[in-house]
């Protein structure tokens, strides 16, 4: 089942849309449009009646709210609809979870004996938090803003990976179509995160040819055939629009 991501020519570039309970990346640097593709996607299954949440581990959801709003996605009336949910999940919450935050690693990797509201959350935290939302509301579409924020709780490299690919393998047994954003300043740097996703999606934002320039490329996309060149990305009333070939 393909499912149609409503943004303006780029389901044409994946045979139509994305395929149905998998995890995508979409990968960018600041500015690039990480944000916007993403609340366009649920806002566009959330009007076709499939609910979706937005998770922010980092922005305040009001901020996004606004941002979105200037929009014509109906952003405001989807929420109101409660077809559209923004769920906090950044560093001020209060998670509930109080036996597994006993203990925290600190930026010096110190364990302490008490957790602190302003720490980033473990992935297991954020799963088990995210998994009670889409139990509750029936949730369709998922966005978690961003992997980049979630605080391992190794040093190990090997043992971060691990623990990534193991919380990318449990989401995708939600039965959600899942976007994860992450932060890219390096394009030729791969993460963990990329290789466990379905599909990969880089926001490119950078100057060409004398002007800032934000241009698309889908850069893996797991059993589907799709265009892997760099198209150019404008803004438009309704959110993102994804042009022809940069030359």
């Amino acid at each position: 089942m393909r499912i149609k991501t409503g943004i303006e020519g780029f389901d044409e570039l994946v045979q139509g849309g994305l395929l149905s309970d998998r995890v995508y990346l979409v990968s960018g640097p600041p500015g690039s449009g990480k944000t916007t593709f993403c609340v366009q996607y649920l806002a566009h299954g959330a009007a076709l009646g499939e609910t979706g949440l937005y998770v922010t581990l980092l922005e305040s959801p009001q901020n996004i709210i606004d941002d979105m709003s200037n929009y014509s996605m109906n952003v405001l009336t989807l929420i109101k609809m409660k077809k559209l949910l923004f769920a906090d999940l950044g560093p001020r919450m209060e998670y509930g979870f109080m036996d597994e935050m006993s203990e925290y690693i600190t930026p010096e990797y110190e364990v302490s004996a008490s957790a602190g509201e302003h720490e980033a959350p473990s992935p297991a935290i954020v799963f088990k938090e995210i998994a009670a939302y889409v139990s509750e509301y029936d949730v369709k579409r998922l966005v978690i803003d961003s992997v980049s924020a979630i605080r391992f709780t190794t040093r190990d490299l090997s043992l971060q990976e691990k623990e990534m690919s193991r919380f990318i393998r449990n989401l995708k047994k939600l039965g959600c179509t899942t976007i994860l954003i992450s932060e890219m300043t390096d394009p030729s740097a791969y993460s963990t995160e990329q290789f466990a996703a379905h599909g990969v999606v880089f926001m490119h934002n950078f100057l060409y040819d004398k002007t800032m320039t934000r241009a698309l490329q889908i850069i893996k996309m797991r059993g589907t055939k799709h265009d892997c060149n760099m198209r150019a990305v404008n803004f438009g009333d309704k959110g993102l629009v994804i042009n022809g070939l940069l030359e």
